[in-house]
């Protein structure tokens, strides 16, 4: 069992160690400075005596040292941008809420099993409640309910360590739903500002005729893309972490109830009687 706690954290360490990484990739991406196409139209010469393109005027005022952050800011706006570092804030902050609840220490510890089951063999029987119901773990939780009603019958017991577990159970996953939660209307909203972009692009379009501004319409279409770049960047990883922490609750809460139930097997004799 210690084998297996210690390849559990090992593959926990792993996915955060990917997690950091992509995240620190997107960070210098979208802050790398976009200068090459202002380099490459200052290093480009003139053909002959050509006459200067007049388009090319708005290509110079575009500023040299513009990053994909200040872009993605001013396609967003304010709105759209506090929505979405709201949402990254809570996925993130949910994701080690359940990653720590989510801990073998947490739900089934093993130091609580093995002095559990010390003191039923010494027959010490407040002493292993004592454990128990001081310990708040998961598994705590159930031992201290089956022994709790352990006078009135080992049928009682098992009852009163079904429900305890179901509540538990039921409290975990009620918190770990949040990150389904936002990985289900991250590209809602994404979807919504795509909408919202192509809109204000087709507005540009019916009033400006047949020569809308360039400028102007691709502000729509950033909004456009850059919502759906961001929605789409929050559920994945959100959806990602939700079925592996479920997973990983899952199989602990099976060991659980299995050991709970292997423990207390021992007064099944008293229904006997």
């Amino acid at each position: 069992m210690r084998l297996f706690s210690n390849i559990q954290l090992q593959q926990t360490g792993i996915w955060t160690l990917i997690a950091v990484l992509a995240c620190t990739y997107v960070a210098i991406e979208w802050t790398m400075p976009r200068t090459a196409v202002a380099q490459d139209a200052e290093d480009a010469e003139p053909v002959g005596n050509a006459p200067a393109n007049p388009q090319s005027n708005a290509a110079d005022s575009v500023p040299a040292n513009t990053n994909y952050l200040k872009w993605a800011y001013s396609a967003l706006g304010p709105g759209y941008s506090l929505v979405f570092l709201s949402l990254s804030l809570t996925m993130v902050a949910l994701f080690v809420m359940n990653l720590i609840t989510a801990r073998r220490e947490n739900v089934c510890p093993m130091a609580l099993l093995e002095g559990f089951e010390a003191h039923l063999n010494e027959r010490q029987y407040q002493e292993a409640y004592e454990l128990a119901k001081g310990d708040e773990s998961f598994l705590g939780q159930v031992l201290s309910a089956g022994l709790a009603k352990l006078q009135s019958g080992y049928s009682h017991a098992i009852e009163a360590m079904q429900e305890v577990g179901e509540e538990e159970n039921m409290k975990l996953e009620h918190r770990l739903s949040y990150m389904q939660l936002i990985g289900t209307i991250s590209p809602m909203i994404g979807l919504f500002g795509t909408v919202h972009g192509m809109i204000s692009s087709f507005q540009v379009i019916a009033v400006g005729g047949s020569t809308p501004k360039a400028t102007e319409l691709a502000e729509g279409i950033s909004t456009a893309l850059f919502t759906t770049l961001l929605g789409l960047l929050i559920a994945i990883p959100a959806i990602a972490a939700y079925n592996i922490l479920r997973n990983r609750i899952a199989r602990l809460v099976l060991e659980v109830g299995i050991l709970s139930e292997g423990l207390m097997s021992r007064f099944e004799s008293l229904d006997k009687k």
